[in-house]
């Protein structure tokens, strides 16, 4: 099979994803729907630039892999794809699966969302958000604020401060209901412009990626039409541009010109979508699997171990923790790339992760896991208790339902569970300050003047 065919039929399984997704009902429409546009940039756009360009490897050009070039692109794609073909197909099958079974118990009734009936809710993701973005700056005025691909983050506190502001972002969007549109365009116009700011100092596309699955994460809920259809694309393809525009505006002279030396080998017409393709590189997770030739990365016993390890803090575990990010760019990618002067963690990817774990079986429970953790992100996010809607959104927050696997996925849940049941103690606080200031005095003497005029004859002391 050649690389032509191979990302064919990989397409091929991205539209017979999409159609799938779009019979689903509700946000697990969505959250299928953004898995088909992420996966079609890594495994459909990216092969096909490189096929087209057939570019030659040299610094500052991410997007060229040296040990495709060697292999020969034609032959190298070829043979990166195969799990990706056969775990996207397997994918399919669970949507259509779930679909079928789905229609089959007819329509469901809509319920109220639990968290909006809660007067302290939105005063708390409100003061979650305000804390967050006093930590944001903190962050940008000392020069800690973190960016991608960084090991560990220079201020974890700050860090940890920062991420507040993207949970009560999130929820302010997924939840609020203003009384007029304009207020609700304010409102989205606001939140988004942040997150966009954010994404840029932090240079992670994760932010406003995140933010705008949270706008198409709303309209499920409240309902679909034509214009917040096309809101919702205009959303994506004005972050999508904006990314590459204003990451533009952080470099250095220097840096500038060795990016536009790299990027001169690629025609006109690709280079405006040069910065986002660099992003989304699961088709470099999938060349590190095969190039692991079946040797082993870690047991089936420590990934168990490692998964349930990753829901118990550090504090309380007294040791350091599984980075599978950190280990898979050390061991997976090092295994085939000089790696021994960059320390960075890296997203491995769903299909990546099970192949290099378990081969073919590998990619089917990683696949049939990320589908779990879809419907799990659901029932979070119309869930009754605070902490599982937190929960709920930072799993739109964090892309592990796009790139990355079992240890990944449980590795963000374990810090995601710190936040949420932070946010739902600040939550707790505020909903009591104001209930404490909403409470009446008991009457006294004092609020009567025209006691003693009610009680004639009374003694003068009374």
């Amino acid at each position: 099979m050649t690389a032509a065919t191979s990302v064919v039929v990989t397409a091929l399984a991205l539209v017979a994803l999409l159609i799938a997704g779009l019979h689903l009902r509700g946000v697990a429409r969505v959250f299928v729907v953004a898995q088909v546009a992420y996966w079609s940039l890594s495994y459909v756009a990216r092969p096909i630039v490189l096929l087209w360009v057939l570019p030659e490897p040299q610094f500052a050009d991410s997007l060229a892999d040296p040990r495709l070039a060697t292999m020969g692109y034609d032959k190298g794609i070829a043979e990166v794809l195969k799990p990706v073909m056969f775990g996207l197909w397997f994918y399919v099958a669970l949507v259509v699966a779930y679909v079928i079974w789905q229609r089959s118990r007819g329509a469901v009734p809509r319920s109220p969302l639990a968290p909006t009936a809660d007067p302290d809710f939105f005063r708390g993701l409100a003061v979650v958000y305000v804390l967050g973005l006093g930590g944001r700056f903190v962050s940008w005025a000392t020069g800690s604020a973190g960016s991608a691909g960084e090991v560990t983050s220079a201020n974890p506190l700050l860090d940890f401060a920062a991420t507040m502001a993207t949970v009560g972002a999130l929820g302010i969007i997924v939840f609020a209901r203003p009384a007029t549109w304009q207020r609700t365009t304010v409102l989205l116009g606001f939140l988004l412009g942040m997150e966009l700011v954010w994404t840029v100092i932090v240079e992670s596309k994760t932010p406003v990626m995140g933010a705008a699955l949270a706008v198409a994460v709303r309209f499920a809920f409240i309902g679909w039409t034509r214009a917040t259809v096309l809101g919702v694309a205009g959303i994506s393809v004005t972050a999508i541009g904006a990314f590459g525009l204003l990451q533009a505006l952080k470099v250095d002279p220097e840096t500038e010109a060795i990016s536009a030396l790299a990027e001169a080998s690629y025609p006109a017409s690709v280079q405006p979508f040069l910065p986002i393709l660099r992003r989304f590189d699961l088709l470099e997770a999938a060349t590190d699997a095969y190039f692991m030739n079946g040797r082993e990365w870690i047991s089936h016993l420590d990934v168990v171990r490692n998964a349930v390890l990753n829901f118990i803090p550090s504090q309380i575990l007294g040791a350091e923790k599984f980075q599978s990010g950190t280990a898979w760019a050390q061991q997976v990618r090092g295994s085939s790339v000089d790696m021994r002067t960059v320390s960075v963690s890296l997203a491995e990817g769903n299909v990546s992760e099970g192949f290099v774990l378990g081969g073919y079986t590998g990619v089917a429970v990683s696949m049939t896991f990320t589908f779990v953790m879809v419907l799990v992100a659901v029932r979070m996010l119309t869930a009754r208790h605070f902490v599982l809607v937190v929960l709920g959104l930072t799993l739109i927050e964090y892309p592990v339902l796009f790139e990355r696997g079992i240890l990944g996925t449980t590795e963000s849940l374990g810090k995601s569970l710190q936040l949420a049941i932070l946010v739902w103690i600040v939550t707790l606080v505020v909903g009591e300050y104001g209930r404490q200031s909403r409470a009446v005095p008991p009457p006294t003497r004092f609020d009567y003047p025209d006691i003693d005029s009610r009680r004639k004859g009374s003694p003068s002391w009374v």
